[in-house]
């Protein structure tokens, strides 16, 4: 590689093998993180990191190659999507239009405790759907039949809905199945489950609600589908969510897909162009979104 990085020419551009293939990128040794970094910025004058969606991962390419060149006097920058990326998720956390709406799925509540909590200070209202919703039902007494439970959960998110109040909106009726793997979407109309239902997609209520609290944000981040949103039975919560979320930005609100699932469904149902913000970074989203620290963005130059 040094050899052929030797004969570049100028305006010529070289691009390497997944640094992830060598075990040095990942390693939690220094040491190892160091000598890998410096391999790969030997004739390096000035770092680029464009890569968002791992600027949580303190790896040597991500945070140990940034050290090495500014270790030797050569500037350490954000490319132009990482300076994007931190730009509105940081307008839309810490200089938000009000109503500021939190629009929350997927599958674990286990995975999003900490976003939640990061968010309840911040935000009018978190709107939450998918299969974590029922974690979260279940904590509030609802019956909620076979659905996807994080039992070890059940307690913690009783003491997360006290502390929320109002703020956290559930789903009041659902689209269920008799088992995972099925198409025939069965109409639950109340926010209880039938003992030999699982909960798939939110259900009609639930869209006019939940559509109504988006109509009148002026800020909206969204992170995770409302249902299964891979099949077409259950798209429709999904579906309807990013209708509503693309015509509240139509309007004037700032809308911020955090990556992952939920980008990936804008953009599959043709509305991603209609957002102000569709983040390539789904874990990097999270962590951000959370106030955690991301090294590889913190050792860059200001």
């Amino acid at each position: 590689a040094n050899r052929m990085i030797s004969a570049l020419g100028e305006g010529d551009v070289m691009l390497l093998e997944n640094l992830r293939f060598d075990p040095r990128e990942k390693s939690k040794d220094d040491t190892e993180l160091e000598s890998f970094a410096a391999e790969l910025t030997a004739g390096a004058d000035v770092y680029v990191n464009d890569a968002f969606g791992t600027c949580h991962r303190k790896h040597a390419s991500m945070y140990a190659a940034a050290q090495a060149v500014q270790a030797k006097s050569g500037p350490a920058v954000a490319g132009y999507l990482v300076e994007k990326e931190i730009k509105y998720l940081h307008e839309a956390v810490a200089e938000p239009a009000r109503p500021f709406v939190a629009i929350l799925g997927g599958a674990k509540v286990s995975d999003k405790i900490k976003l939640i909590s990061a968010l309840l200070g911040k935000v009018d209202r978190i709107l939450i759907g998918g299969a974590m919703a029922y974690t979260l039902l279940k904590a509030r007494g609802e019956s909620v039949g076979i659905s996807l439970v994080e039992e070890d959960q059940v307690e913690v998110m009783k003491h997360l809905l006290a502390e929320a109040g109002d703020k956290i909106l559930l789903p009041c009726d659902h689209l269920g199945a008799t088992e995972f793997t099925s198409d025939q979407a069965v109409a639950v109309s109340d926010p209880s489950i039938g003992d030999d239902l699982m909960g798939m997609d939110i259900g009609p209520k639930t869209i006019e609600a939940f559509s109504e609290v988006i109509s009148s944000a002026g800020t909206v981040i969204w992170n995770g589908p409302m249902g299964v949103f891979e099949r077409d039975a259950y798209a429709v919560g999904t579906r309807a969510v990013a209708q509503a979320v693309a015509g509240v930005t139509d309007g004037g609100a700032t809308s911020v897909i955090g990556g992952g699932d939920s980008a990936a469904a804008v953009e599959q149902m043709g509305l991603g162009e209609r957002m102000t913000h569709v983040s390539t970074g789904g874990g990097a989203s999270l962590t951000y979104l959370e106030g955690k620290p991301m090294p590889p963005i913190e050792v860059l130059d200001k």
